[in-house]
C-alpha cells in the first residue's frame, strides 16, 4: 500500500484545476485548493475565508459566521475532487450528488479570516456510490464532522 500511496499522491491541486474537475463556481465554490490528495483514499480541501464571502453579509450581520451547510458543502466538494481524481479525466465535470448526511456535528463557529481545512476519507465505494468521513478544522481544532454518501452520475 505504501508504494501505491506514494505513486498516487498529489501535493496540491490549485483553484484552476479544481474548477476543471468539478462544475462548481463562485459564489458556490467552497474550496480554494486541495492538498495531500491520495487517490482512492483521502484529500484535504482548503478554504481561506474572507469577510468578502457573500454569505457573511447576512449570516449574521455584526457577527459573521460561516453557515454549517456550507461547511458540509466544502466537505462534498473536497470529496468530489477525490472521486474525479480517482476515476480519471473521463469523469471531469460530472456531477456528484449528496445521497445522505449522517452523524453531522458542529463543534465551533467558523469566522472571516479563518482557514478551513476539510479532511475527507473514503470509507467505501459500491458502483457509483461513495461513502466518506470528513472533519473540518481551523487551526487544528475540530469545527465540524460528518459521514456522508454521494453518487457520481453518468450523463
Amino acid at each position: 500500500m505504501a508504494v501505491r500511496a506514494a505513486k498516487d499522491a498529489v501535493a496540491e491541486i490549485d483553484i484552476n484545476r479544481v474548477m476543471q474537475m468539478i462544475p462548481h463556481r463562485r459564489p458556490f465554490l467552497m474550496i480554494d485548493r486541495v492538498v495531500d490528495l491520495v487517490s482512492d483514499v483521502s484529500a484535504i480541501g482548503v478554504k481561506n475565508l474572507s469577510i468578502n464571502e457573500p454569505f457573511f453579509q447576512g449570516h449574521f450581520p455584526g457577527r459573521p459566521v460561516m453557515p454549517g451547510v456550507l461547511i458540509i458543502e466544502a466537505m462534498a466538494q473536497t470529496a468530489a475532487v477525490l472521486v474525479v481524481h480517482t476515476l480519471g479525466p473521463g469523469s471531469e465535470g460530472k456531477l456528484v450528488y449528496f445521497m445522505s448526511v449522517d452523524s453531522c456535528r458542529f463543534r465551533r463557529p467558523v469566522f472571516p479570516g479563518n482557514t478551513l481545512y476539510v479532511h475527507v476519507t473514503k470509507l467505501r465505494k459500491r458502483g457509483n456510490v461513495w461513502k466518506f468521513s470528513a472533519q473540518a478544522k481551523v487551526d487544528g481544532s475540530l469545527v465540524a464532522e460528518s459521514n456522508f454518501t454521494a453518487m457520481i452520475l453518468d450523463d
